[in-house]
């Protein structure tokens, strides 16, 4: 680490810290893809308390450091992460703020799943969550892409998010003053969710769970659920679904080691046994390479690769 952690380092953070604190932790434990070099500390807050005086404390001392949730879409290269990967993963609030005839406000903290989401939604009888039914990861993380299916997208359903910026106060901004794209929200100068409020709709729990049910029946139907995987790979470009793309320059079924271009789904890489991140990696060089050469699209990552090579 270029921020050597040190003794005193560590000691410093366990104390501001009461969720767990590993250090030199292996990410291949924590990826859904099961692949990943060592991060040098991965650290759990409790609280966005707990959160607040461990960014101060790095930004303060120049350390990197990067916020997970799942670790879902995330690559980290086998030479690890020099700095601290941050885990929300213990900010679990979930309740309903507000209930009006218009519209409900969910109010739900970053490191709640999207899968509990989607089913504390129908338990509530709520509606406008049900394009999440399937999608692996937590809120967070699906805010900051932008996460959709079915025709619908996270900014349909946000009205505010609280952000954590380096160097400043949490703010809550208004869902007017967030800049949402495809499979993306620009934050300027870089932050952290810490919550949001989602603004959803009374509807009928039969509907709500029918909806659900399908929507998950053909998540099944489409992706390779059996193999360790990182979801879609490849943003969609403009007019035509990435795995089709691949599909139709021959590139299912392409193998590095034990990462796999998908036969099921050409925008799905899986780990069929061992693979490492320099396979997948170099699958995903591959298939850009490939794609733009044959059709003269350039395809650009949805998978998040942090890290230093070996």
């Amino acid at each position: 680490m270029k921020h050597s952690v040190d003794e005193v380092f560590g000691r410093q953070v366990r104390q501001m810290i009461s969720g767990e604190v590993f250090f030199n932790e292996p990410m291949d434990h924590h990826a859904s893809l099961g692949v990943g070099g060592k991060a040098d500390v991965f650290a759990c807050p409790e609280n966005e308390r707990e959160l607040v005086g461990l960014v101060g404390f790095l930004v303060e001392r120049g350390i990197p450091f990067y916020p997970v949730g799942n670790c879902t879409n995330l690559v980290v290269r086998d030479g690890g992460y020099r700095g601290v990967l941050i885990s929300l993963k213990r900010l679990q609030g979930l309740e309903i703020r507000t209930d009006s005839v218009e519209e409900t406000l969910l109010y739900a903290e970053a490191g709640v799943s999207l899968a509990r989401l989607t089913e504390f939604a129908l338990q509530e009888s709520l509606a406008g969550l049900e394009f999440c039914a399937g999608i692996p990861g937590t809120l967070g993380g699906a805010l900051r892409m932008n996460a959709g299916a079915w025709g619908s997208e996270m900014k349909d359903i946000v009205s505010s998010v609280r952000l954590l910026a380096p160097g400043r106060e949490i703010e809550e901004i208004p869902r007017s003053r967030l800049s949402f794209s495809y499979r993306n929200l620009d934050f300027s100068g870089g932050g952290v969710i810490t919550t949001a409020l989602l603004a959803l709709r009374r509807g009928r729990r039969e509907s709500i769970k029918a909806r659900v049910e399908e929507i998950t029946a053909e998540r099944k139907k489409r992706h390779p659920l059996t193999f360790r995987s990182a979801g879609s790979v490849f943003k969609n470009p403009p007019g035509t679904p990435a795995g089709r793309l691949i599909e139709e320059t021959g590139l299912k079924g392409l193998r590095i080691g034990d990462a796999v271009v998908s036969e099921q789904h050409g925008n799905f890489i899986v780990n069929t046994r061992a693979a490492r991140a320099d396979d997948v990696i170099a699958l995903i060089e591959i298939v850009r390479r490939t794609v733009k050469e044959q059709r003269g699209i350039k395809l650009e990552t949805e998978v998040v690769i942090i890290g230093d090579e070996q």
